[in-house]
């Protein structure tokens, strides 16, 4: 027997989500209200656009999206799961589209993704552990990234700190040296039967056995994997560079870098689809902060964001749409969503933590659907 969640335990999730968003709304009307160019300058800006960078801005996100299709198909690879990448590059499209347009997206897209992959090939288990994976995997090329950024940051400007701080680099190197001792040391203590309770215990029984499916990965499949959701973040990365070039604005590729690591991080709070707002927010200030022209940041954050999410959408719906009209049964509705969630009784189903796009969308996201009277998504074709 299921556990059913009590309205006001929705109702009151719902009002605090607003009142978050009301909170980050007041936050960046007061951050951005002298710093907004006038409508005319921005499009004076975006006149001044260099058509060669924005082409390979262009060329950059369709790479991201090839990478984020790339590394599903090497996660079903390794279960015995074989999709054409072609489909599964329609798939990408199409989940991001999904993620952004439809209240709870990142639920309806990762129950999309789940019929998809049950109707390549994959059993309910294997569908369900490749999406763990895939989402474990998003943040750990986001953290392989994040990491390689700060490293190469470092050694850039070691040879200065050594010189004035001589203590502080042996310091760091023990400080690292022992939490990684510690975490080796705790994971030996823990046995497999323990962690199986411990996630039992969350009620989260699909990232347990998805944990426990990982053992049967050959190293190469994760290493291919990883360097798929790696390249996923980094074109993406490059794309925002190449739009900045774009416009002219003269910044380093650290302080780019920067301020699009931040913008990433900060959308895994689940305040608004897909981040709309959020990173607009982000990288407008940030761009400004780091010395760019206001007029020139907007129009380069305006690119960006076309380039990476709104003209993903009708492209996205495109696909989705042919699916359908080849004879696809890709439509997801309640009894799927409940299909996509069911992990067995008195658990919580992995429909209720949601799935992650890579740049495009939340690495985990924990989100109710919203349900019409016959247990239909509101908003999504019934047919």
């Amino acid at each position: 027997m299921t556990t059913k969640q009590h309205p006001w335990c929705r109702h009151r999730g719902r009002a605090l989500r607003a009142a978050g968003i009301l909170a980050v709304l007041g936050i960046v009307a007061f951050t951005l209200h002298d710093r907004i160019p006038a409508p005319a300058d921005v499009v004076a800006a975006l006149a001044t656009a260099a058509p060669a960078w924005l082409l390979a801005a262009a060329g950059a996100e369709f790479v991201s999206m090839a990478m984020f299709a790339r590394q599903q198909r090497r996660l079903l690879t390794a279960f015995g799961v074989t999709m054409p990448r072609r489909r599964l590059l329609a798939l990408a499209y199409s989940r991001s589209a999904i993620a952004v347009s439809f209240p709870a997206g990142s639920l309806v897209s990762a129950a999309y993704a789940f019929r998809a992959f049950r109707r390549g090939g994959a059993d309910r288990g294997t569908a369900t552990t490749v999406m763990v994976l895939s989402g474990l995997l998003s943040v750990a090329g986001l953290a392989v990234l994040y990491g390689s950024g700060a490293f190469t940051t470092g050694m850039v400007r070691l040879a200065d700190t050594v010189n004035t701080h001589p203590v502080l680099p042996a310091v760091g190197v023990v400080a690292i040296g022992w939490v990684a001792f510690s975490l080796v040391a705790t994971y030996r203590k823990h046995t497999p039967r323990r962690r199986h309770r411990s996630w039992a215990w969350l009620g989260a029984t699909p990232f347990g056995t998805a944990l426990t499916g990982m053992r049967t990965v050959a190293p190469r499949h994760w290493l291919l994997a990883l360097a798929a959701a790696t390249a996923n973040w980094l074109t993406d990365l490059l794309c925002l560079l190449a739009v900045v070039a774009a416009f002219g604005i003269e910044l380093s590729v650290f302080d780019v870098a920067a301020v699009y690591l931040t913008g990433q991080l900060l959308r895994q709070i689940p305040l608004t689809p897909g981040g709309i707002g959020v990173i607009e927010v982000v990288l407008l200030t940030g761009l400004v902060s780091a010395g760019a022209a206001e007029p020139a940041a907007a129009a380069a954050v305006l690119a960006y964001r076309l380039l990476s999410c709104w003209l993903i959408i009708p492209i996205g719906m495109l696909t989705l749409l042919v699916s359908r009209l080849r004879g696809g049964q890709d439509v997801v509705t309640g009894s799927l969503l409940d299909e996509f969630g069911r992990t067995g009784e008195g658990t919580t189903g992995f429909a209720e933590h949601g799935g992650g796009v890579g740049p495009r969308g939340y690495v985990r996201e924990q989100q109710s659907a919203d349900t019409g009277s016959r247990g239909e998504l509101t908003g999504l074709p019934s047919g």
